[in-house]
């Protein structure tokens, strides 16, 4: 019990390690592709370092497999270098009950993540889509789906619109039982018009069975109210606006996400990717036991076995290839083409089953 806490306790040190090398990489070259997006927008240095470090959790929450197989590499082959290894096998511990214990710790790490790390990624990751959308086109978010239906607004500094839908296409350009509410620049209510359907066209809404009433210019907005069969309202939106207004899953916390895939499918959009998403966060904690056991696969092995550097190159290239499969999986059960179920958890089983396979293969004590 006391080698396993010890090699557990190494093993988070060295993830740790990691995760501050990674850090120090990551956020200087992120502070430089956001000032490449401010250019031009008005903003300085300290706009361009606040985005990359809101950006910053995201981006080592997405490599954290990465991480762990090379913590899982530096842990072996230290224990490998300093002969410590070697005494762990003369005590009569194999291969795979050595490695049990950074496997355990991967994998609680994983679960720690899951609950912890990734409410904190969602709300870092939502400020920062919101930030990159204020500075795109000076509104934080043109569309919100909640349990009432799918909300939209528009607008210029003469006056805003908010839009209400029941439900829309998937691309939300199509509209159904649809409200929208005007404003003047002072905030003061100017028309309301409710109507069957609405079409997102170039610059304008076209708009089917539509009643309207003024607001801002009639003392009985009803008894002034007209109903046509066709009508248009002119728009700022355009089709990109909305789909990036959907923002990114990983700017959802996991205990939210059941629930917004539901108000999704109730408002009549896709919630594919963010099901793929919600299954891949679902077996994270798996992935990061793989990884761990393919790095044990091939640093195992003491140094003066020889082949250390090969060992360890065909390591990184093995999980290097099944993050890039399981990401490669993502896109393709995306677009319909694997099952959410199979693209999420087939690639960390199968890494756990083949360098599980290797060890058992290689095993001499």
């Amino acid at each position: 019990m006391i080698l396993q806490m010890y090699l557990a306790r190494r093993f988070l040190w060295l993830v740790f390690i990691v995760t501050l090398v990674f850090t120090g990489l990551l956020l200087p070259i992120d502070l430089m592709e956001q000032l490449r997006r401010l250019d031009g927008r008005g903003g300085d240095v300290g706009d361009g370092l606040r985005l990359a470090a809101l950006n910053l959790p995201a981006a080592l929450y997405q490599i954290l497999p990465l991480i762990v197989i090379l913590s899982t590499l530096a842990l072996f082959l230290s224990l490998a270098r300093s002969s410590e290894m070697v005494v762990i096998r003369a005590a009569g511990r194999s291969a795979m009950r050595a490695a049990f214990a950074p496997v355990m710790a991967a994998f609680v790490l994983g679960i720690a993540a899951l609950v912890t790390v990734n409410p904190i990624v969602a709300a870092t990751q939502g400020v920062y889509e919101r930030e990159i959308a204020r500075w795109r086109t000076g509104i934080s978010s043109v569309m919100s789906i909640s349990e009432e239906g799918v909300w939209l607004r528009q607008g210029d500094g003469t006056g805003q619109t908010v839009i209400r839908a029941q439900r829309s296409s998937l691309d939300g350009t199509l509209l159904y039982d649809v409200t929208f509410l005007s404003f003047d620049a002072n905030g003061t209510p100017v028309e309301r018009i409710e109507a069957a359907q609405a079409e997102l066209t170039d610059g304008e809404w076209l708009l089917a069975d539509a009643k309207m009433w003024p607001l801002s210019q009639s003392e009985n907005p009803e008894r002034d109210s007209r109903a046509v069969a066709i009508a248009t309202i002119p728009s700022s939106l355009t089709r990109d606006q909305i789909r990036d207004s959907f923002g990114v899953p990983s700017s959802i916390p996991i205990f939210q996400l059941p629930g917004f895939i539901r108000q999704l499918d109730a408002a009549g959009f896709s919630g594919r990717t963010h099901r793929i998403w919600l299954q891949m966060e679902l077996a994270n904690p798996l992935m990061l036991a793989a990884m761990v056991l393919i790095g044990a696969a091939f640093s195992m092995r003491q140094v003066r076995a020889g082949r250390s550097g090969i060992m360890v190159l065909t390591a990184l290239l093995l999980g290097f290839g099944v993050f890039f499969l399981r990401n490669f999986a993502q896109v393709l059960s995306e677009n319909g083409q694997l099952p959410v179920v199979l693209a999420a958890w087939s690639p960390p089983i199968a890494a756990i089953l083949l360098s599980a396979g290797i060890i058992l293969r290689l095993e001499d004590g």
